[in-house]
């Protein structure tokens, strides 16, 4: 999205200096305001430390020529889900393949668990799948989710040409940003209880809802800064017909 940093033209005629720094500082602004990269991303409104919540995968088709008809989201094994179930998405199958955990978990009800899923793939009908410029959304729901600041999930994206993207990349901090990063899943500070009643959890970078209130945050505030500049305007005109022989 990008906005016009240019003030209005009544502000010229009328001789008013606006400050180098005050037009900086709108421009600034509006740097910040960027297409996010067409990535793989992940979110959730109650994923919480401890708690349950449902976990939503935004996947963009990025190629011009094919559809993405396959997706494999890995779950981590160390950190393991013991509950998790994936939403139906009309169009596509979805297999859960589960595998032997490194360490056995204790559930809710007091059972040790030696297996969970590793491995959730949405595979699309025939001619069917994510087309050129389009996006679908696949989520699941389980937990408890880790004692931890974030959850990484590394995810393979297949196309109908028979190419593969291979979103698992580590993002490190203080280092640009991998070409094909693994979705992060961030979690909230706060605990839930087993029930899955959790703090809302804060979403990735790839959260268009998050992007979309920035945007229009940003929109209002240029907007306020551009009236109080054209009040301004007229202030200093009128003083100066009041002031004149």
């Amino acid at each position: 999205m990008s906005l016009p940093l240019s003030l209005p033209r009544p502000l010229s005629r009328l001789g008013v200096v606006v400050p180098a720094a005050l037009v900086a500082s709108v421009g600034l602004l509006a740097v910040g305001v960027g297409v996010a990269s067409a990535h793989v991303s992940v979110s959730s409104a109650d994923a919480a430390p401890g708690g349950f919540g449902k976990v939503t995968f935004r996947v963009p088709n990025e190629s011009d020529a094919a559809s993405t008809v396959d997706l494999r989201i890995q779950v981590p094994t160390d950190t393991p889900l013991t509950s998790l179930r994936a939403q139906p998405v009309p169009g596509w199958t979805v297999t859960l393949t589960t595998s032997q955990l490194p360490e056995p978990q204790v559930d809710d009800d007091g059972n040790q668990v030696t297996q969970a899923v590793s491995v959730v793939e949405y595979r699309a009908d025939a001619g069917g799948g994510i087309g050129p410029g389009e996006f679908q959304e696949f989520a699941l729901s389980g937990g408890p989710f880790p004692d931890a600041r974030t959850l990484t999930f590394n995810v393979v994206q297949g196309y109908s040409d028979g190419t593969e993207t291979a979103w698992i990349e580590p993002t490190v901090d203080g280092q640009a940003e991998p070409a094909h990063p693994a979705p992060v899943l961030s979690l909230s500070g706060a605990a839930a209880d087993t029930h899955g009643t959790a703090a809302a959890a804060t979403t990735t970078a790839g959260d268009g809802r998050g992007n979309g209130t920035a945007v229009a945050a940003l929109v209002v505030g240029i907007a306020g800064l551009i009236a109080g500049l054209v009040g301004l305007a007229l202030g200093w005109s009128a003083r100066r017909r009041t002031v004149s022989p």
